[in-house]
């Protein structure tokens, strides 16, 4: 386990601020007293007690992911802690005193009895703070490891939605094809060559949550082509990707659903067809996604409710939480238009 040494710096202080809390109480309850000398020696034990335990619970094999040793281990470390910072405080305590001259003014007092006080208040400070410290050190293990499992649940949840694409895509392009064999058997094998093509693509990307925005292109243009083979005229389409954007990493089919929406209710119901134009860009620290169809546009009721818009949406959300924006604008006979931002680092 790395040791952090500014953590233990922040622990250091706050044991600090303890013993300080300890003496001015005795102090408090015992006004006839000097502040020295009960500051001296709460620092001195307290100190000792605070540096056996933060720094030896890193030696015990069972802290290595708690932070603090388990059963037994740990009680007979605080254990030990409190007996030696007790007796090894108390003698240089007395040291310190003697030397700084702070038992001057001091009343005589009942040493056995001052024993007696100085044991049950070194126990209760060191098991209280002990407590405190382990407390501490567990809530950050449980959240750690919350965060953890938040971000395996989130990769699991992406490759659900991916698995739940790809089969969309390919069950589309599978029909398509389909429909041209009966009607066009030359350009079905064309169809079929560029959808080997995409699907190899397809198999490499789905190794991974994210791929670079390059990548993420050139399988929209495989897709593309496919699309261009069965529409013919119909169908035009313009990429656009700038070179400070190629290596920007994105997730895997991202922008290949929205322009399958694209052609699905706005190119393919139109007659004439239409064009669909992809754009990438670098604005302010994030990445601009758009995707524009002039095809026949959609009613406000049914703006942003497709299979493919809801699922780029839930993955957004998965990926980057709230970072990240989709909206969607469409109107009859205008078009549909789709802006994705995501922050640059995920």
């Amino acid at each position: 386990m790395t040791i952090d040494p500014v953590a233990k710096l922040r622990h250091m202080l706050q044991a600090m601020a303890f013993c300080l809390a300890i003496a001015t109480l005795q102090t408090a309850f015992q006004p006839d007293r000097p502040y020295g000398p009960a500051v001296t020696y709460s620092l001195v034990i307290g100190l000792i007690i605070w540096a056996i335990i933060d720094l030896a619970r890193h030696l015990v094999p069972s802290s290595a992911e708690t932070g603090w040793p388990r059963g037994w281990q740990g009680l007979a470390l605080v254990a030990a802690a409190i007996a030696i910072g007790y007796y090894a405080g108390n003698l240089i305590g007395d040291l310190l005193c003697r030397t700084l001259h702070l038992y001057e003014g001091m009343p005589v007092v009942n040493l056995e009895q001052e024993r007696r006080n100085g044991m049950l208040t070194t126990l209760l400070a060191g098991i209280v703070a002990s407590y405190y410290f382990y407390s501490v050190g567990r809530s950050s293990y449980l959240e750690r490891k919350m965060g953890e499992a938040q971000r395996h649940a989130n990769e699991a949840r992406l490759k659900l939605l991916e698995t739940q694409l790809e089969p969309h895509m390919l069950f589309n392009t599978l029909a398509n094809l389909r429909v041209l064999i009966a009607v066009d058997p030359g350009r079905a094998q064309q169809m079929l060559d560029h959808m080997i093509a995409y699907l190899r693509a397809t198999l490499d990307a789905s190794r991974a949550t994210t791929h670079p925005l390059q990548s993420e292109f050139e399988r929209l243009r495989d897709y593309l082509e496919l699309m261009s083979i069965r529409m013919g005229k119909r169908l035009a389409y313009e990429l656009d990707l700038p070179a400070d954007a190629v290596g920007v990493p994105v997730p895997t089919l991202l922008l290949q659903p929205l322009v399958e929406n694209s052609i699905q209710h706005g190119l393919e119901p139109k007659v004439e067809g239409g064009r669909i134009a992809v754009a990438a860009r670098i604005v302010d620290g994030r990445l601009l996604l758009e995707v524009h169809d002039t095809g026949v546009g959609q009613a406000q009721a049914s703006t942003g409710k497709g299979f493919g818009l809801a699922q780029v949406r839930e993955r957004l959300a998965a990926l980057y939480g709230d970072r990240a924006r989709l909206d969607f604008e469409s109107a009859p006979g205008e078009g549909a238009h789709t802006r994705i931002q995501i922050p640059l680092a995920a």
